[in-house]
């Protein structure tokens, strides 16, 4: 059963990248690109996993303070 389950798997990552690599011809990724706003959305997505990031570590903090205290 798990062979059966691992091809289809395989077989889906294959058809997906396949589709991927289509020449589709995105208008808004390509009019971002060129006005050069995907940079401003790739620094917001940055700026929001650093900042999910460092309140993980804080929370890891307080977490193993009160794990000490007990």
């Amino acid at each position: 059963m798990r062979k059966y389950i691992a091809a289809l798997y395989l077989l889906l990552f294959t058809a997906g990248a396949s589709f991927a690599q289509s020449d589709s011809g995105i208008d808004m990724a390509d009019g971002m690109r060129s006005s050069g706003k995907i940079y401003v959305v790739v620094a917001v997505i940055t700026l929001i996993l650093l900042a999910l990031i460092a309140y993980l570590f804080t929370i890891d903090r307080k977490v193993k303070k009160l794990e000490q205290k007990n």
